[in-house]
């Protein structure tokens, strides 16, 4: 029997890297598709096959899908990986850049799970992992438009488990909580180059500060960890619906439950200005 095909966007850094790494270990032939396609050369040796993409562009996104499947004539699992997060307050950040992060986060992952369905139908079998995050659960200032997209990405995921269901194929949310990747960090940039001078300045210099000093430490969890959770999810006959997980994740969401909407709202707002 051939290998299953896994294709992961997003795989130049972080999670979508080494999330590659792991499952071509497992057996695998895995596509690793991003812009930067210089930064996953390093996949090569470890017999991953490095293609370009870029979710923005719709030329883009169907070359990567048809060369795949010229390649290995089928795709068993889409592991919908790329995304970032631009914070800024809501009056601040240009509608323009909202445009682009729900087309990068949202529309992008959507359009790739439009190309892989056809061949999963007729397979009658497939796995579409989307990575959401806890941001698409509970809700963090400055962060509007991020959390917008992946509280978009939450039900864009549970209505499409049940229309993919009677072709055998599963849709899984991976929810990460803190990460120690590039994401932070980024955020972090685009809050202090969007807020950081007006009206909102005093609370969101303190914000950036909680995310440059949250991920620059030890505490919060490393790739593996999501890594892990996907490819249990992908190894499993009969995978959870979501993967909460990581640091912050499973306590944040908890919290939410089971105090009000204004209590959270405290305990969010005294956390980040810490």
């Amino acid at each position: 029997m051939s290998k299953k095909v896994v294709l992961i966007t997003g795989a130049s850094s972080g999670i979508g890297k080494d999330t590659a790494i792991v499952l071509q270990r497992e057996g695998y032939q895995v596509f690793a598709a991003a812009r930067r396609v210089e930064r996953m050369e390093d996949l090569k040796k470890h017999g991953i096959k490095v293609v370009s993409l870029d979710v923005t562009k719709e030329e883009s996104m169907i070359a990567c899908v048809e060369w795949i499947r010229k390649q290995a004539g089928r795709i068993d699992v889409l592991i919908n990986n790329a995304g970032y997060g631009y914070y800024g307050a809501v009056e601040d950040v240009t509608i323009e850049e909202a445009r682009k992060q729900l087309e990068v986060n949202l529309f992008g992952l959507a359009r790739m799970t439009q190309l892989v369905l056809p061949m999963m139908r007729k397979q009658q079998s497939g796995k579409i992992i989307n990575i959401s995050s806890m941001a698409g659960r509970v809700s963090t200032p400055f962060g509007a438009w991020y959390h917008a997209t992946k509280y978009a990405v939450e039900g864009f995921s549970d209505c499409l488990r049940m229309e993919t269901k009677p072709f055998g194929i599963d849709v899984v949310l991976i929810e990460p909580g803190a990460i120690k990747t590039d994401w932070g960090i980024i955020a972090a940039d685009h809050l202090e180059e969007s807020s950081a001078k007006g009206a909102y300045a005093a609370q969101a210099k303190r914000v950036v500060n909680y995310l440059r000093q949250s991920y620059n430490s030890d505490s919060i969890s490393k790739p593996e960890v999501i890594s892990n959770a996907i490819r249990k999810a992908v190894l499993s006959k009969k995978p959870k619906t979501r993967y909460l997980i990581g640091y912050g994740a499973k306590l944040s969401v908890c919290i939410k439950r089971v105090v009000s909407d204004r209590m959270f709202d405290k305990i969010i707002q005294k956390i980040m200005s810490k």
